[in-house]
């Protein structure tokens, strides 16, 4: 299985990521900020398109955050 992530930050300035597969649907979300790494909830959407969104919950400072992404921006995991 081919694994890609997609990283943002949120408004409080943590690190949001996301690893998805290779349809891109989320299979992880985490956060991370001054140091503290947190799961965090994320979930795809529009993945079957050449744009897709992905939300996070912000374990931090609890706001919702929907990114954009190309599908040519996004990187493959080692």
């Amino acid at each position: 299985m081919s694994e890609m992530s997609v990283f943002s930050r949120c408004e409080c300035q943590a690190t949001l990521s996301a690893a998805l597969d290779e349809k891109r649907h989320v299979l992880s979300g985490s956060a991370t900020l001054r140091g503290k790494k947190e799961r965090a909830a994320a979930h795809s959407i529009g993945a079957d398109g050449e744009r897709f969104d992905v939300g996070w919950l912000c374990p931090f400072c609890n706001r919702n955050t929907l990114r954009s992404f190309h599908v040519d921006a996004i990187r493959k995991s080692a």
